[in-house]
């Protein structure tokens, strides 16, 4: 029988549990909420990327880094060089100019397009609204999305001897100027330059489009208060509120144009002589043609801290918060 007052206390509650007691994951189970806390689910998912990037990024960089210091033909046995390789590059008169060459294309891939994408995006910004502006930006957009061989092979015909463009010099009365532009020692590199500007402006325009939608119009009209014409207006608000949208441009188009490959491949071939060569085509040339697999290796090296070198400060200038 029980008491009038309960069942004498057990020790336990209903449940069969110590009432001082609490149920604790097993380890294992412990072990696992630790780590998903600590990020390792998330690492699952970026692990094939990660494995990816390893095999065809990190493991040829750094075979390349080791090839720089051998002489080797890619068959035989290698033989330690040391920095016979770069000093090869840094002494040597061709590949000085074929280096000259990636940072003349700079002006003309990178400065150009932002240059010309600015003034474009202002005019966007300004005069198209609705399905017209969408109709702009995707003509402008085109250049980009067409294949680099494509676009070589199209300027190519326009910029021969009887080409499109020198036949509206012609007609214009211009003829003394007409000339074979890809083929001539003075204005084949700025041809190049034309069409490599022609395909990055609608990358540029769209990026720096995108990046005006984003200022806040209580700026324009702040200016407009204080009697700012558009000219002001553009270089008091626009353009500091561009700076991030301009740091990715000048990145993106000066790695396009030091890494320069396709367009020069089929346009020119590197000629007429050397005046066109850039260091991508001539890697290709030394490492298949040439079989100097160990001052390829050495160039393309050089040209990666090139790279660096151009980019890094423009990074840390256009990085930061907007105000």
């Amino acid at each position: 029988m029980t008491s009038a007052l309960g069942s004498a206390p057990t020790g336990r509650d209903g449940t069969g549990r110590s009432p001082g007691r609490t149920t604790r994951p097993s380890s294992a189970r412990a072990h696992r909420l630790r780590w998903a806390r600590a990020g390792g689910t998330g690492w699952l998912f970026v692990l094939p990327a990660v494995l990816m990037y390893a095999a065809f990024v990190l493991r040829p960089l750094v075979l390349t880094i080791q090839y720089s210091f051998y002489n080797w033909n890619g068959i035989g046995v290698a033989r330690w060089a040391g920095l016979d390789n770069y000093l090869t590059v840094f002494t040597d008169s061709d590949l000085l100019k074929i280096i000259g060459n990636a940072l003349v294309l700079i002006v003309f891939f990178s400065f150009v397009p932002v240059a010309l994408g600015l003034l474009v995006a202002s005019l966007v910004r300004r005069i198209t609204t609705g399905a017209f502006g969408t109709v702009v930006r995707t003509v402008l957009f085109l250049p980009q999305v067409i294949p680099l061989v494509a676009a070589g092979i199209a300027w190519s015909w326009l910029l021969s001897s009887n080409g499109l463009v020198n036949q509206v010099l012609r007609a214009v009365g211009l003829g003394g100027v007409a000339r074979a532009w890809l083929g001539d020692f003075d204005t084949a590199l700025p041809a190049v330059g034309v069409i490599g500007a022609w395909v990055l402006l609608g990358l540029c325009t769209i990026l720096l489009v995108t990046g005006m939608s984003k200022i806040d119009p209580a700026l324009y009209e702040a200016a407009r208060l204080d009697g700012a014409g558009p000219v002001r207006e553009f270089f008091a608000v626009t353009l500091p509120s561009l700076r991030q949208e301009i740091g990715v441009c000048l990145t993106v188009t000066i790695i396009a144009a030091l890494a320069s490959f396709d367009i020069v491949y089929i346009s020119t071939s590197g000629g007429p002589g050397l005046q066109t060569t850039v260091p991508g085509l001539e890697i290709y040339r030394l490492a298949f043609s040439q079989r100097q697999v160990g001052l390829a290796s050495a160039l393309a090296v050089v040209l990666m801290l090139l790279v660096l070198v151009c980019v890094l400060p423009i990074q840390r200038l256009t990085r930061g918060d907007k105000s």
